[in-house]
């Protein structure tokens, strides 16, 4: 009954958001205010519907229900808990579910929470992010149905694919998923400010703490598939371009500008139309990444390569809210007030050079993404990769960065550059002293990795300068916030350019007792033993490692074997210490009986996925920090009422 209980679930859901949508046009065309209890309360239950499908679906697998399709073909009884659990959502139809679990959820929690926005506008909202669920509703229902049964059903499944057997791989989508739909969040608020003509500061209040919960998940998501595409494949990278990666990317860059457009506009009433247009670019790159992933028209290892039929009709919903929401932004922009001015020396001019900046860096990754495929459908075979990001994304990222660093040195409405330059002297003095001091004494090194070394510093310095002359026990927490997050990018690039610059990397063939010699260490394959776990087998290397200073340790490399299904896979050991990690992958057994090895030395990688988590941490510190200043200001009030 688990699979009958989810798809009523479903259908049931399915029936109230087209009911909230329903009850939204009544209350807006017949200026029924009342409405907005009910809708409310169709809300709350249209999401807690949706959280029990899927919770019936994880139940399934969990069960190894074998009369669901969905989990024959993703799951097998012998699979951990843990991944059983977690192929829920690693598949196609159980990923589009989640996707609509947390659309929903979300829903739910902006009619439990919100109420700030005015009431029509608030009406408005709900209204489309119940036609946003109700598309994807239908999807599910007629195109992607996850419990669908099978008759008589099958001895056992086929198993998950044995890349996305892997912790991170457990919580990665659902962080990401969370990030994507979240945005759906703020395109629904940017429609219902156009639908009701209520575009202001007030509307950019209520809007800031669900973009920035969203850019959160975004961030984290991003960052730990970063690190499991780097552990888990084998790549020893730690961003490759891969198609599926940039459709994450995209909507983390447009949901970036769009965080600091809503902030112009919530505490100085300037960027109206941009903020509205952002939010609706900002979703139109979560539905393209959706649609990349799940339309079949790429292969990548994090693609769900299915039915281009499915891929057509989430190209109909993109085509149907995205034109809509544009279609409403052209008929109602002329009625979005302008805000107010300021000067192009201000800070506000640096936030709209730090949107016009992403916005190109977001365009070039779009382009670069999307030409292999467009030429393809012309049989013409090209591939796009990190050659063209590097060259074309990076100078202009670089420059972002330095206008990151300046400015929240600048003063609101306008500055004087005289005193700007005042202002900047520590941190262009420590971008000098960074970058004379690589150039001299670290070696060769590109002019990208030297200016990102430099640069790196520069916003270190810049970053920490709010901070100065405060008291730092009673300054903001969403100041600490921004001065965290800001870091975080500084520790980020330096990590990016001091491991893109000095990354070592030798392969070879090795007998037993053979050494290896990479970056002061030594490498010496001590044996190759069999392994067998609940659903593989293995042949493990004990790599016995020595650093010049003789401290010892030991890797164990694996080559995995699964049946179910048949694949094999290589599972990368490695060596994390203060100044970078030593990666290790073992090869194939040639005919001489010497073992291939694979070594990567990546100095200071690590400090990539430190500024990831410092970013992530610094916005929730920023959300905290608003919410918290909110709380305050309305017990003040009703204090003196």
């Amino acid at each position: 009954m688990t699979a009958e209980t989810g798809l009523a679930a479903l259908w049931l859901a399915a029936a109230l958001a087209a009911l909230q949508v329903l009850l939204g046009v009544l209350a807006l065309r017949r200026d029924m205010p009342q409405a907005v209890g009910a809708i409310r309360a169709v809300a709350i239950v249209q999401g807690a519907l949706a959280a029990i499908a899927m919770a019936a679906l994880i139940n399934a697998f969990l069960d190894t229900d074998l009369s669901v399709a969905l989990v024959v073909a993703n799951s097998h009884s012998m699979k951990p808990w843990l991944y059983k659990f977690a192929g829920a959502w690693g598949n196609h139809e159980g990923s589009m579910l989640l996707w609509v679990t947390i659309l929903g959820v979300a829903g739910a929690a902006v009619a439990k929470f919100e109420h700030r926005l005015a009431q029509p506008t608030l009406v408005a909202t709900l209204a489309a992010q119940a036609a946003i669920a109700l598309g994807f509703y239908a999807f599910l229902l007629f195109a992607s149905n996850p419990f669908a049964r099978l008759n008589p059903a099958p001895a056992d499944g086929a198993g998950l694919n044995p890349l996305l057997q892997d912790l991170g791989l457990a919580f990665h989508p659902p962080t990401l998923y969370a990030g994507y739909v979240g945005l759906s969040v703020a395109f629904s608020f940017a429609v219902g400010a156009l639908v009701t003509r209520d575009v202001g500061p007030a509307f950019a209040r209520a809007m800031r703490p669900w973009v920035l919960a969203a850019w959160i998940f975004l961030t984290l998501g991003i960052t730990a598939g970063s690190y499991w595409a780097y552990y888990e494949l084998g790549w020893g990278g730690w961003w490759f371009w891969d198609p599926v990666e940039n459709a994450s990317l995209m909507p983390w860059l447009a949901a970036t500008a769009l965080l600091h457009s809503v902030t112009v506009l919530a505490t100085r009433d300037g960027l109206r139309a941009w903020t509205v247009m952002l939010a609706v670019v900002a979703f139109s790159m979560s539905m393209i990444g959706t649609f990349l992933v799940r339309s079949g028209i790429l292969t990548s290892v994090h693609a769900f390569a299915v039915d281009p039929r499915r891929g057509a009709f989430i190209l109909v919903l993109l085509l149907l809210y995205i034109g809509g929401a544009l279609a409403l932004f052209g008929a109602r922009v002329g009625t979005v007030r302008q805000g107010k001015l300021f000067e192009p020396f201000s800070r506000e001019g640096s936030l709209v050079a730090n949107n016009l900046l992403l916005t190109v860096i977001l365009g070039i990754v779009l382009i670069g993404t999307f030409y292999p495929i467009i030429a393809g459908a012309f049989d013409i075979q090209l591939s796009v990769g990190p050659p063209f990001f590097d060259s074309t994304a990076g100078p202009i990222a670089l420059l972002l960065v330095a206008v990151m660093a300046v400015g929240p040195l600048l003063r609101w409405r306008r500055d004087e550059a005289e005193a700007l330059i005042q202002r900047s002297f520590p941190a262009i003095a420590a971008a000098l002293f960074a970058g004379v001091g690589v150039f001299l004494l670290g070696g060769p090194i590109g002019v990208l990795p030297l200016a990102g070394v430099a640069l790196a510093a520069g916003l270190a310095v810049a970053s920490v300068a709010p901070l100065a002359k405060r008291n730092l026990a009673r300054a903001p927490l969403h100041l600490w916030g921004m001065v965290i997050a800001h870091l975080g990018i500084a520790v980020s690039l330096a990590g990016m350019a001091i491991s893109t610059a000095y990354t070592q990397e030798t392969l070879l063939a090795v007998g037993v007792g053979d050494p290896a010699r990479i970056a002061g260490y030594t490498v010496r394959l001590e044996g190759v033993r069999p392994l067998v776990s609940d659903n593989w087998s293995a042949l493990e290397g004990r790599l016995a490692v020595t650093d010049d200073g003789g401290a010892r340790f030991v890797l164990r490399p694996q080559v995995r074997y699964f049946t179910t299904p048949v694949t094999t896979t290589n599972e990368s050991a490695i060596a994390t210490m203060w100044n970078g990690q030593l990666y290790t992958v073992l090869g194939a057994l040639g005919d001489d009986g010497r073992w291939q090895l694979r070594l990567w030395w990546k100095p200071f990688v690590t400090l990539i996925w430190l500024g990831g988590a410092m970013i992530a941490i610094g916005g929730a510190l920023s959300l905290v920090g608003h919410q918290y200043r909110l709380w305050r200001t309305k017990q003040r009030a009703e204090a003196f009422a």
